[in-house]
């Protein structure tokens, strides 16, 4: 059996959620245009050079989740999955997870999006696991704060290898481990699986990736 793990946003989509959800929110008067949109876009750039502050990021993106009641955040997520996500799936992604799928692999998304923005992204693909930052929850209210371990950078080989072990598994119980990403940020997890795939790379993922004889392929539509 082979271990098939996927990045998330702009590489089986073809965006960012976390960037998206903010933008969402602001176009709906949730939250101020002027205090949040710069800032926003000034955490995506962030991410993309490979600085980003996870935890201070984390502050900004968890916040709101905390000032609204469960059914609001709920109903305003399937707006935003019709409207944001759904038409940045592509063919060609679907058509990469249905592959690992029904060729028996164990399939999970490894993404730093909190869970309560990607999950019903992940179920779209009809992946069964979902490791992501946990955005912390009390009385089913969220509380603005990360739980554990961000899924990011070297923390989502602590996440995954926590997941394997839960299923009393590890990377040796697998004939081959895949992991498919776009991001710099990513390149501990790729080094760690033996078969690592660029997917529409950034700058420095693609010159790594090449220099390394990884594969690099495209699932844009």
């Amino acid at each position: 059996m082979d271990l098939v793990l996927f990045d998330l946003d702009n590489t089986l989509i073809s965006g960012d959620s976390d960037f998206e959800w903010a933008q969402f929110l602001i176009n709906k008067g949730v939250l101020d245009r002027e205090l949040y949109e710069a800032r926003n876009l000034e955490f995506y750039e962030q991410y993309k050079a490979g600085t980003l502050d996870i935890d201070v990021f984390l502050d900004f993106q968890l916040q709101p989740l905390a000032r609204y009641p469960r059914h609001l955040l709920d109903a305003w997520h399937q707006e935003f999955m019709a409207r944001h996500i759904l038409p940045i799936v592509s063919h060609k992604a679907r058509a990469l997870v249905r592959e690992h799928l029904d060729s028996g692999a164990l399939c999970a998304v490894v993404t730093a999006t909190n869970s309560f923005v990607t999950s019903s992204t992940v179920r779209e693909f009809g992946i069964a696991h979902l490791i992501a930052t946990i955005p912390a929850q009390e009385n089913g209210q969220f509380t603005g704060r990360p739980r554990g371990i961000p899924s990011f950078r070297e923390g989502k080989i602590l996440r995954v290898e926590a997941w394997l072990e839960a299923m009393g598994l590890w990377w040796s119980s697998f004939e081959r481990s895949w992991f498919y990403s776009d991001s710099q940020n990513d390149l501990p997890l790729l080094s760690r699986v033996s078969n690592p795939v660029a997917v529409d790379p950034d700058p420095t993922l693609r010159t790594h990736a090449e220099a390394a004889g990884w594969p690099v392929i495209s699932l844009l539509a």
